[in-house]
């Protein structure tokens, strides 16, 4: 296995072995249950299926129940591919925990939906430095400054950095580092911080050396 699915608990420090404080996140990382697995033969590469936080059965459309109930796995709030081989050894409706894929001191990569902030100014989105404040001005502090030039080319460039919706996009963290795990809660600690906010979902990668 080369991941796991997981959700964020929160922030927490922790002290190491010569007294230095560190900082980590708290991640809930399974257990996830095989829902699929992929084979080189039948699909063209080797993947392994895997779905994380029980859902009511209520509150599933029939053609995922049916993808579930084949897997012989009870219904999951969110369901990824992990690529890797020898995951045909893994069975459908397998669980797996933390301590199997995870150990102390591995280098991981986090995927996570950042926090959606709304509609904000390039000061903000785009950490401009705004205008003078001073000269006069009155109300351009936080504004973009021109957005175009003059006769050419007479427009505004695709792709300019403006104001407009921030957040809510999917961010990746990478190399970060393990430093302690709780086998009976399901918790991974992990060095630094991570993408989203509490209880956002997340994938944790671990970064294989080549």
């Amino acid at each position: 296995m080369t991941g796991l699915l997981g959700k964020k608990l929160g922030m927490t420090s922790i002290f190491d072995e010569s007294g230095q404080v560190i900082p980590c996140t708290v991640i809930e990382a399974g257990p996830c249950f095989v829902t699929q697995i992929k084979t080189r033969e039948r699909d063209g590469y080797e993947a392994v299926q895997l779905g994380f936080d029980e859902k009511k059965e209520r509150l599933v459309t029939k053609p995922l129940a049916g993808h579930f109930a084949k897997a012989n796995a009870k219904p999951q709030r969110i369901v990824r591919e992990f690529r890797g081989n020898g995951v045909t050894e893994l069975q459908p409706g397998q669980e797996i925990k933390v301590d199997k894929v995870f150990t102390k001191g591995d280098t991981v990569s986090v995927i996570g939906t950042s926090k959606g902030r709304g509609f904000q100014g390039v000061v903000k989105r785009h950490h401009f430095g705004g205008g003078f404040r001073t000269h006069g001005q009155s109300d351009r502090e936080r504004a973009p400054g021109s957005i175009g030039s003059s006769s050419y080319p007479s427009r505004v460039f695709k792709g300019l950095r403006m104001a407009g919706r921030m957040g809510g996009e999917q961010v990746t963290v990478r190399n970060l580092k393990v430093v302690g795990i709780i086998p009976d809660s399901n918790l991974l600690l992990v060095r630094g911080s991570v993408p989203g906010a509490i209880n956002g979902y997340l994938e944790i990668h671990k970064v294989v050396a080549s």
